[in-house]
């Protein structure tokens, strides 16, 4: 069996480097905006939709024009990317799972491309066509064959890679885990999590530990002219904040949830209303912040994740880690319904006698 893991890491360019990352960027934008334009068009006048294929043969032709024959210098699979990106926009909006495709600008547009083939990663570096070895914060070795790797500019300023590697898993059957080896986890917002071994997380708040310097950040955006450069550097104050306080609650979140894979065969977990719960009186300043929807979702994947890779380690001869599924809230509500009802028809019951 075939399964994709994505690694993240943080890029480290050089100057000339982050120059030329904006360029693949840049010409990615420009062939969004080409290609929506060009279908918007073309569905006017003709009343059904441009095919893909038709705009991916007029690329080449787009290359030897002299308006736009700088296109030559990026990467043809950056552009190719472009075109199924949108293509599958389309998708999404004639099923009703997104708006209209809109047109990128370059001051409200993140920095990001995507590469399909002739990536990898070798000794610290990652080589991406047309740039060549960017230095990288490598944390753990990449296992599989790269498939694709995504580069992304944050907010921060950071540059970001995400590479999907492809490794094979035996194809085996889970068991049942033992009833002693099993844990429930109750999130809520008072403590992060409450272990049914009886451990207790108390929530770490870092966005509002954070808080304060975020106000005098805000403030000092706010006298900021518009378009100006103290503007421009006010804003990266505080986007360098908000990342950091989200580094450190997903770091809080991976650390917890991987000791938990660890630990037991198998995890119960919440399906947790986070934001019903933000709607109380206790979650007002705190749902928002513990990142509980986070765990719901690293929890199952980091499981599926450890029973990959242990299985491919031991050869398959035994998994090691059960996959529970969250626990539905509405059936635990219409249990709780019909237990109110019954105790009632037998409370009348007993009162007209």
């Amino acid at each position: 069996m075939k399964l994709r893991k994505v690694y993240r890491f943080r890029l480290r360019p050089t100057a000339a480097q982050e120059q030329q990352l904006r360029f693949q960027s840049g010409a990615r934008r420009f062939v969004w905006n080409w290609a929506l334009g060009r279908k918007s068009a073309y569905y006017k006048e003709n009343g059904k939709s441009l095919l893909t294929s038709i705009l991916q043969a007029e690329l080449p032709v787009m290359k030897e024009s002299p308006e736009t024959a700088w296109l030559k210098d990026a990467d043809s699979q950056v552009l190719q990317e472009t075109l199924r990106d949108l293509d599958r926009a389309f998708s999404n909006f004639f099923e009703k799972r997104a708006q209209y495709p809109r047109f990128k600008a370059l001051k409200r547009t993140t920095h990001s491309f995507r590469v399909s083939q002739r990536v990898q990663v070798v000794a610290g570096t990652v080589t991406v066509p047309k740039i060549g070895s960017i230095r990288i914060r490598q944390s753990q070795p990449v296992d599989g064959e790269t498939k694709s790797a995504t580069i992304k500019q944050a907010a921060s300023g950071n540059w970001d890679v995400s590479l999907v590697s492809e490794f094979s898993m035996p194809d085996t059957t889970l068991l049942a885990a033992e009833a002693s080896a099993v844990v429930g986890v109750d999130l809520g917002l008072k403590d992060f999590a409450v272990v049914s071994a009886g451990d207790r997380l108390p929530a770490p708040k870092f966005f509002h530990k954070a808080q304060r310097k975020m106000r005098r950040a805000q403030r000092v955006l706010a006298r900021r002219e518009m378009r100006s450069n103290r503007r421009r550097k006010a804003k990266l104050v505080v986007s360098k904040l908000h990342a950091s306080s989200a580094d450190h609650r997903k770091d809080f979140i991976h650390q917890f949830t991987t000791k938990l894979v660890r630990k037991h065969a198998g995890i119960c977990i919440e399906d947790l209303n986070v934001k019903g719960l933000a709607k109380t009186k206790l979650g007002e300043n705190q749902a928002g912040q513990i990142g509980s929807r986070c765990c719901s979702r690293n929890v199952p994947h980091a499981t599926e994740l450890q029973n990959g890779l242990e299985q491919a380690a031991l050869g398959g001869h035994r998994p090691l880690v059960s996959v529970f599924p969250s626990v539905p809230r509405l059936r635990l509500r219409q249990r709780r319904v019909d237990a109110c009802r019954q105790s009632m028809a037998l409370l009348l019951r007993d009162i007209t006698r």
